[in-house]
């Protein structure tokens, strides 16, 4: 669903600074809610409904800050992990900073956190968007979603 970072082979993305927020994330999704290749991916107040394999995963020593989100994992066991990382063994990803706060975990979702905790994110604070715990997402992201819009007519 949602791809950062061009290339493995491409570490220019080690800059990159991107804030996933206010999403509904449900029916007939697989994975890559986001996947990140490098850079600081904030994932805050999302809904997280139906995945099919797994909702974050990364490669390439991403940071991923999740915060406030709610994840209702899906009735196949195999599936209940919501974090995957790619094309690196544990030993490399184990250092590789993945955190969860805040975070709402139903039907045995689970969250594998890595590396050391995340103290200080590469934006300045007032820059950072401040998270709801996740018991609030359910009202957060009532509106979340495509317009349903109708042609000639305004939104």
């Amino acid at each position: 669903v949602m791809l950062f970072g061009a290339s493995d082979k491409f570490d220019g993305d080690r800059l990159m600074q991107i804030t996933v927020a206010f999403n509904h994330f449900g029916q007939g999704l697989i994975q890559r809610m986001p996947r990140c290749r490098y850079g600081f991916v904030h994932v805050l107040n999302n809904d997280y409904t139906h995945w099919q394999m797994y909702a974050i995963g990364g490669s390439s020593g991403p940071t991923i800050l999740s915060q406030g989100n709610r994840f209702i994992a899906p009735d196949n066991d195999a599936a209940k992990e919501i974090t995957h990382r790619d094309y690196a063994p544990p030993e490399v990803w184990k250092n590789w900073q993945w955190s969860s706060e805040m975070d709402l975990f139903m039907n045995g979702a689970k969250f594998v956190t890595s590396g050391a905790p995340i103290n200080r994110a590469p934006y300045k604070k007032g820059f950072m968007m401040k998270p709801r715990d996740g018991t609030n997402v359910s009202r957060l992201t009532r509106h979340a979603g495509a317009l349903n819009c109708i042609v000639g007519r305004p939104c």
